[in-house]
């Protein structure tokens, strides 16, 4: 190990990926990260069986010698008992996102998943760096790089900022770096399927009975497509379908007819658990069913469209499709029944049969 000098700490060549480290070989516990763009001081020792790892500060604004001396005072501080009182350095990308993601109030399995998978795929250079590492600069030429997605790209840096400012509750970390960020406009997608009996044909001449299935039941419940992959049959009762964890972090129950009974008899006899088998898939159910010009969101936005046309009042379009109500008498003090929110599906489900030519009559 080297004695880290001024003059050694500025040779040091960035790293090309990751984090290189670097430990001093008089002072017990110093240590140099060099990542791809900074280099930066820590102290780290084990107290107590953990490792306390203490942010000094960045090269070259904390020179060699000062970080030398502020690590000194560390090592005679944890030598006399208070090194649990020093300040900790800031955790690593992947260490918030698994503090954020393990929080008690979580939305569905799925979405926690998804987040995961997202960042490990776009952000994977970044996910040992500790959290104060990654500058302004960083996040808006990644956010840059992945424009050919725009909504991609907010999504992945909007998620690594909810995880910042949730480290940021309990640590001491300067303000979200994505605050540089110039966000891409959002454009909804918008599209709902205008020819329901082009629809029909297009569903009728599936080969999977099974893709047939899941297509018709998206369209007359509305479901978001991950609802309707990890349906178990103990969840379809004779009145209402159970989601026992959705999107937005809660239960919900969707009433459902004689009608989505007689779409769903055909799968019965394929699985005793769940509702949409797949033999091929590691999880047991589908999960990339044949893609068809109308898109799963496609049938949800049908569902909500038809509703309205028919007269169904918007509130309970919204509670038929799971959504957090914007008022406050919606949120906390209404709670609409099954039997309140029937009548409204049923508008919903004869509405759309009529405009597939009677076919669900």
């Amino acid at each position: 190990m080297p004695k880290l000098t001024e003059t050694f700490s500025n040779k040091l060549p960035h790293a090309k990926a990751g984090t290189d480290k670097y430990w001093d070989a008089e002072i017990k516990g110093l240590v140099l990260f060099v990542g791809k763009r900074s280099k930066t001081w820590y102290f780290q020792k084990d107290v107590g069986g953990q490792t306390k790892r203490i942010l000094i500060g960045r090269f070259p604004i904390i020179s060699a010698q000062a970080a030398r001396q502020t690590a000194l005072g560390f090592a005679l501080e944890m030598g006399r008992g208070a090194g649990k009182a020093a300040q900790i350095g800031a955790p690593t990308l992947e260490a918030a996102m698994e503090v954020y993601l393990a929080r008690p109030k979580l939305r569905s399995e799925t979405n926690k998943v998804g987040m995961r998978a997202q960042l490990t795929l776009h952000l994977k250079d970044w996910m040992r760096l500790p959290l104060d590492e990654i500058s302004k600069a960083m996040t808006v030429r990644r956010h840059h790089d992945m424009a050919g997605s725009p909504s991609a790209a907010n999504h992945v840096l909007r998620s690594f900022r909810a995880i910042y400012n949730h480290a940021r509750r309990t640590g001491d970390l300067p303000e979200c770096p994505t605050m540089a960020i110039e966000w891409f406009e959002d454009k909804p997608d918008g599209r709902i399927i205008e020819n329901l009996k082009h629809w029909w044909k297009t569903i009728d001449d599936l080969p999977n009975p099974i893709h047939r299935v899941f297509y018709e039941l998206l369209l007359f419940t509305g479901l978001r497509k991950t609802e309707v992959f990890t349906l178990k049959w103990d969840q379809i009762h004779e009145d209402r379908i159970h989601l026992p964890m959705t999107k937005n972090g809660r239960s919900f129950d969707l009433p459902i007819l004689q009608l989505h009974h007689e779409i769903l008899a055909p799968l019965r006899p394929l699985s005793r658990e769940w509702v949409f088998p797949s033999p091929k898939s590691e999880s047991g159910h589908i999960t990339r069913p044949e893609r068809l010009k109308y898109n799963p969101h496609m049938h949800r936005r049908t569902f909500a469209t038809v509703a309205m046309e028919a007269g169904v009042l918007e509130e309970i379009v919204g509670r038929l499709l799971n959504h957090t109500p914007l008022s406050i008498t919606g949120q906390r003090y209404t709670r609409p029944s099954l039997d309140a929110l029937r009548p409204s599906m049923e508008i919903v489900c004869l509405e759309l049969s009529k405009r597939l030519g009677g076919e669900h009559d």
